[in-house]
């Protein structure tokens, strides 16, 4: 995932959490936000109660590798929110369940509304 597309300031994580309803997909919780922009922002949030900074690094970078198998549309910025159930699952189920919420939130260029 290239590091135009990932949300790094902390309000913009608070405005867009603050203003969005949560969708919740079993491990994950989403905030979409449609936006004017051109491109596509992803934010990602691992809490301390998942683990160490080895565990909440390694999750991270497995989900942004997920999420970098499909074409997004733009104009959205997108945070997710990873809960403890995680720990539980192997790279296949997070991968499995994770798209299945991508493909749900209609986010995917071609998909259909």
């Amino acid at each position: 995932m290239k590091k135009i597309n990932i949300l790094k300031e902390n309000r913009e994580y608070n405005r867009i959490i603050q203003k969005k309803k949560p969708f919740h997909y079993k491990d994950y919780i989403f905030y979409i936000e449609k936006d004017t922009k051109d491109v596509y922002h992803f934010g990602f949030s691992v809490g301390k109660k998942i683990g160490n900074a080895v565990t909440r690094n390694k999750i991270k970078r497995q989900i942004k590798n997920i999420l970098d198998q499909k074409n997004y549309q733009n104009n959205f910025n997108c945070i997710i929110i990873v809960k403890k159930g995680i720990l539980d699952k192997t790279f296949h189920e997070i991968e499995k369940d994770l798209l299945e919420a991508i493909d749900k939130l209609n986010i995917v260029k071609g998909a259909k509304k």
